[in-house]
């Protein structure tokens, strides 16, 4: 094919792309994928010297929905141009120094993945909301945007002004919308943009919206700098989330994007990547503009952590807690440089939820090594088929229940889970018990019968005499480190259990919470769910384990076997009852050393800010979790402060 026909296949392509994500909200390719097209179209563009009339490259956004009534911005609003690569963004660097020399302070934050907005307010008042559009024009949002609770209706800044942000579905409200949606949301990005475009604002209010501002467009103030931009609209009452920094060398710059990429899976809403910008908005003037992008600033995009793919299959495998997990089969893609060729889809439930049928397109994202999981249907086919439902478990053949979402094994000693199971038990970070693998637990199922928790701790060394592997010496130290796991703590035993959605730390802090196993066993749901970080789905999930029958009595077996929970004395110390909130970098104390020191002084640490927490601990950067606890009014110190508090 030649350059012409390509340009020519690339744009019909990608205008037909653009079209349904900004204008129909209905995506059937991950940006990544977008965004290596377009690419190449412009790689063609630049190479041949020429472009078509029609090309995505002189275009800004999407064309307004006619559904809409339009209006046209006080100010342009530009798209960004995009580095993939550190090189590629010093090379950004250097042609603005070019200009402005020495390169002069950066601005740095996070670059949102959600719907661009433009805000008007004029006499303190907001009187109009409309979507990006073309850059020039956009659709009238106004009442779908007054549903975003935070959102300021009044400001103290009297004049006429534009406040620009992002529209964001956090993802904790995706995950809880799309736990009783008729029709589950593909991604976070694609539920804002078709909540806001949603002409009935009872829809978008469903949603819980949020709006992150980042800058002023037309305004009859002025402005000497981005910094002063964001204090700003901070003063007014924005919500300016993440992290924003000053930073002028190489090591500031690669610092922070470092910390970013470290704290991405961590945050509660999408980025894509960074934004950087000139600071002084003096030097902007004199880098200009091209006809799509400011000069002055770039978008550092992270490698692509969702892609599109076709499913192929569905197995089932049964996990710990007798559940039929279904992993998804799919035509091997690459994801941020890993090759991904398998994705869970969570339970049944959600695969009914999802309409997902094997042969279908579907939308993957990865988050650091958690396995892949199948977000939405970006295309259905004629060929696709539906996902049938197993009828029998496929380890043992016993009969399939169906309880809400999740299908379950009805077997007793199905292979599957009791191995996983006396795995998990053994676990360094469960009883500890040196020299048992899953291996291990496969032979003695398969070999000595082995079936139960109880079992295990009651092994004998005559029932391991004669197999595989198992001399004199290696069954004295594994029947050693079986007596001596006997002695542990109620918090190591409670995770041991396997209790569905108990891991280490929730375990830590129920028995912080309860004090003994016994307590916590008889504790109602609302005293469970009153835990930080304890839901009302999981505090049922808890109390219904611990009034099962069958579980009192393994629990019971396994206290009758020898194993001794260790009491620990509560602590009373400088930080007794005081609930603290790290935030930022210290000066000289690592994160886990400011923890282990207010646990070891009575303190408790809490990951996010409530009005709960007593004081927030500040160190360099300090970004969100800083802004929310000085509207709450929470305490703030700082290391020497705190060191000064447990006299050190």
């Amino acid at each position: 094919m030649d350059n012409y026909s390509r340009m020519k296949e690339l744009v019909d392509l990608l205008n037909k792309y653009a079209s349904l994500y900004y204008e129909q909200d209905a995506p059937v390719v991950s940006d990544a994928e977008y965004d290596a097209l377009y690419d190449e179209l412009r790689r063609l563009e630049e190479s041949e010297g020429y472009s078509l009339k029609n090309s995505p490259t002189h275009r800004v956004g999407g064309a307004p929905q006619k559904k809409f009534e339009q209006s046209k911005h006080l100010l342009r609003l530009y798209s960004l141009d995009k580095c993939q690569s550190i090189d590629e963004f010093y090379e950004w660097c250097a042609r603005t120094e070019k200009v402005v020399s020495p390169l002069p302070t950066l601005t740095a934050e996070y670059k949102f993945d959600g719907l661009t907005l433009n805000l008007l307010y004029d006499n303190g008042k907001l009187v109009q909301a409309t979507t990006r559009g073309d850059g020039v024009t956009g659709e009238i949002v106004t009442a779908q945007v007054r549903t975003i609770s935070k959102l300021p209706r009044e400001i103290e800044y009297k004049g006429k002004i534009e406040i620009q942000g992002e529209g964001i579905l956090r993802l904790s409200n995706f995950n809880k919308y799309n736990l009783t949606a008729a029709e589950p949301l593909k991604n976070a990005r694609n539920g804002v943009a078709g909540a806001i475009r949603n002409l009935n604002p009872a829809v978008t209010a469903e949603r819980n919206i949020s709006f992150f501002a980042y800058n002023v467009g037309y305004s009859d103030k002025t402005f000497e700098t981005q910094k002063d931009i964001r204090d700003f609209l901070i003063k007014q009452g924005f919500e300016t989330e993440g992290e924003f920094a000053l930073v002028s060398t190489r090591e500031e710059i690669e610092e922070y994007i470092n910390r970013a990429e470290e704290m991405r899976s961590g945050l509660d809403y999408l980025i894509d990547g960074l934004v950087f910008k000139v600071n002084n908005l003096a030097y902007r003037d004199e880098l200009g503009y091209t006809e799509k992008f400011p000069k002055w600033a770039i978008a550092y995009k992270f490698k692509a952590d969702e892609m599109t793919t076709v499913l192929n299959d569905v197995v089932w495998q049964v996990s710990r807690s007798a559940k039929l997990n279904p992993l998804a089969v799919l035509e091997p893609v690459d994801i941020g440089g890993v090759t991904v060729k398998k994705a869970t889809l969570n339970n049944y439930g959600d695969i009914l939820r999802k309409n997902v049928k094997i042969g279908d397109r579907v939308f993957i994202r990865r988050s650091n090594d958690v396995i892949p999981e199948i977000m939405g249907v970006a295309e259905t086919y004629d060929h696709s088929k539906q996902v049938e439902k197993p009828a029998v478990c496929p380890a043992c053949g016993a009969p399939v229940k169906e309880v809400g979402a999740f299908l379950y094994c009805t077997g007793e000693h199905c292979a599957p889970q009791v191995i996983s199971a006396l795995d998990h038990f053994a676990s360094k970070d469960a009883m500890d018990i040196e020299g048992f693998s899953e291996k291990t637990a496969e032979q003695f199922y398969n070999e000595i019968g082995l079936r139960t928790l109880v079992d295990l701790m009651n092994l004998k060394p005559e029932d391991m005499f004669g197999l595989e592997g198992f001399g004199d010496k290696k069954i004295s130290n594994l029947i050693g480190s079986i007596e001596k796991s006997k002695k542990t703590t109620a918090d190591r035993f409670l995770y041991a259990l396997g209790v569905d959605g108990i891991g280490k730390k929730t375990a830590k802090d129920l028995i912080k919470r309860f004090r003994t196993l016994k307590t916590l066993a008889e504790a109602t749901e609302d005293e469970l769910a009153s835990v930080d970080g304890i839901g009302g789905i999981l505090a049922k999930n808890i109390a219904d384990y611990f009034n099962d029958e069958s579980n009192k009595k393994l629990v019971a077996d396994l206290l009758e076997s020898g194993i001794v929970l260790e009491e620990k004395e509560e602590i009373d110390g400088a930080l007794k009852g005081l609930k603290f909130v790290l935030t930022g970098s210290l000066p000289t104390l690592k994160r886990g050393e400011a923890t282990l020191l207010i646990e070891q002084n009575g303190g408790e640490v809490a990951s996010s800010v409530s009005k709960t927490v007593d004081i927030v601990l500040a160190g360099e950067d300090a970004g969100s979790k800083l802004q929310k606890a000085e509207k709450l009014g929470i305490k703030i110190i700082s290391e020497e402060e705190f060191l000064s508090m447990i006299g050190k």
